[in-house]
């Protein structure tokens, strides 16, 4: 049988892949209430987000 990937998520909340919002590259936007955020992945693996 499979591990999971995680081992405590609260199953009320959202969950997101970032590589699936990112796709092919290290990058994306995310719009929330008009304003731009940058989601980025780190080479080592990290998520930053900025305004």
């Amino acid at each position: 049988m499979d591990k999971p990937t995680t081992t405590a998520l609260h199953s009320d909340l959202p969950l997101a892949n970032a590589r699936e919002l990112i796709g092919e590259g290290s990058t994306a936007h995310i719009l929330l209430d008009g304003q731009v955020y940058t989601l980025r992945i780190t080479k080592a693996g990290k998520l930053i987000l900025t305004k």
